[in-house]
């Protein structure tokens, strides 16, 4: 039925739960699990203040971070992987930059992606915790046209 599962995981344990529930469905339906960190983009300098030795230096910078956070998710999700493929399951590892909500949805749309799970976090207690997602949680519910299965970070 899932040909494809994507599990966006953040590194928390959070993800680890969303991933171990895709790794359960994935053995049931024969699927190919594609993890995937999204590093969000760090905001800008206004630049038009700053002199253009400053801008370059500071983009630099972005960019010298950016690569370091990179590396570091990739050493750290590779270990995800291989949970999956100890679990006999194909995966792979996918590590972009930019915004979280919009990175998930072009991989849904350019992967053709059956099924996405994810965590979510709760802020609200009570009722309006129970009706409420995450900003990227709710995006991603709101539109794709696939299934998504959302994991509650907080109970377990």
């Amino acid at each position: 039925m899932y040909k494809k599962i994507l599990v966006p995981h953040e590194g928390t344990l959070a993800g680890d739960l969303a991933l171990k529930h895709a790794i359960h469905i994935a053995k049931l339906s024969s699927s190919e699990i594609i993890l995937l960190h999204i590093i969000e983009d760090y905001p800008h300098a206004p630049v038009f203040s700053l002199h253009a030795s400053q801008v370059t230096k500071i983009k630099k910078e972005y960019a010298k971070i950016t690569k370091e956070m990179k590396a570091a998710m990739e050493k750290e999700m590779t270990n995800r992987v291989q949970i999956c493929k100890k679990n006999k399951i194909k995966s792979h590892l996918k590590i972009v930059t930019g915004l979280a909500a919009e990175e998930i949805l072009k991989i849904v749309k350019n992967q053709k992606i059956d099924l996405i799970v994810m965590a979510k976090r709760r802020k609200l207690k009570g009722i309006k915790g129970l009706l409420s997602l995450g900003s990227v949680s709710r995006k991603i519910v709101e539109n794709t046209s696939c299934p998504v299965l959302t994991i509650d970070a907080e109970k377990k």
